[in-house]
C-alpha cells in the first residue's frame, strides 16, 4: 500500500466508511461534473479570426515571427524560407508527428530532414503544435514519440506549424481539448507553454534572445 493510501485508508476508518457507498460516489462525482467555471479574460475569445489575430498579435509582442500559410501542404516551403531569409543552414530536425510526416518535404529540394530527438547540435528543428492560445501568443505542445520535448528546447531556431483550427481562446480551453483528446489516464507525461524565444534580463536588465533555449520562434498558422 502506498503512502498515500494508506492516508486515505486511515480517514475512512475515522469516519467508518469505505467510499465505495453510492451516496457519496454520486455526490462527489456531481461536484466534480458542476463545478462551476472560473473568471476567463475577455481577451483572446471571438470566432476564429478574431483568435488568430489576438494570437499573431500577441505572439509578436513577444517577439515570435508569425506568418500565416493556406494549408499544411504550405508548410516545407515557408520552412525553407525563414531558414534562408535568416541565413541559418538548411537543415531541420523534425518530428515524427503524423500530420508533418504527412507534408510534402521532397518538394523542398534544398532542406535536409533529419529525425529523432535533438541532442543539442541541431541548429533547427520542425514540431506540431497541439494548440495555440489567442489570450497571451502562448503555444501549447504535448511530449511523446512523435514530439521528443528536446526540439522544443535545443536546436537555435524552433519553427512550429499550428493549425488555424487550433488556436483557441484561453488556457481553460487547452486544457478541455486535452481531456477530450486524451481521456482519463491518457494525459502526456508533458505539456510545454511557450511564449516567444527563450529570453534572460539578469545580467544589468539587458534583454538577450537564446539564453536558455531557441533565440528564434518562428509560428506557422495554416488554414
Amino acid at each position: 500500500m502506498s503512502a498515500r493510501d494508506a492516508i486515505f485508508a486511515s480517514i475512512r476508518r475515522s469516519l467508518g466508511v469505505t467510499g465505495s457507498e453510492g451516496p457519496r460516489v454520486f455526490e462527489g462525482g456531481s461536484r466534480l461534473k458542476e463545478a462551476p467555471a472560473g473568471v476567463v479574460p475577455k481577451r483572446g475569445q471571438g470566432d476564429v479570426k478574431a483568435r488568430v489575430e489576438t494570437f499573431k498579435a500577441e505572439a509578436e509582442r513577444v517577439q515570435a515571427s508569425v506568418c500565416e500559410i493556406e494549408s499544411l501542404a504550405d508548410a516545407p516551403a515557408e520552412v525553407a524560407r525563414f531558414l534562408r531569409y535568416n541565413n541559418c543552414p538548411a537543415s531541420v530536425r523534425m518530428a515524427a508527428d503524423e500530420r508533418l510526416n504527412a507534408m510534402p518535404w521532397r518538394s523542398a529540394t534544398s532542406l535536409e530532414i533529419l529525425h529523432g530527438p535533438s541532442d543539442g547540435h541541431d541548429a533547427n528543428a520542425v514540431t506540431m503544435a497541439f494548440a495555440g492560445i489567442a489570450e497571451t501568443g502562448t503555444l501549447a505542445l504535448v511530449s511523446g514519440p512523435g514530439n521528443p520535448t528536446t526540439l522544443n528546447f535545443l536546436p537555435d531556431n524552433h519553427i512550429v506549424v499550428l493549425r488555424k483550427g487550433d488556436v483557441v481562446a484561453d488556457y481553460e480551453s487547452v486544457f478541455m481539448r486535452l481531456r477530450a483528446a486524451y481521456g482519463k489516464g491518457g494525459a502526456p507525461r508533458t505539456l510545454n507553454f511557450i511564449s516567444g524565444p527563450s529570453r534572460s534580463a539578469d545580467i544589468e536588465q539587458t534583454l538577450l534572445l537564446g539564453a536558455h533555449g531557441p533565440r528564434r520562434l518562428h509560428i506557422v498558422i495554416a488554414g
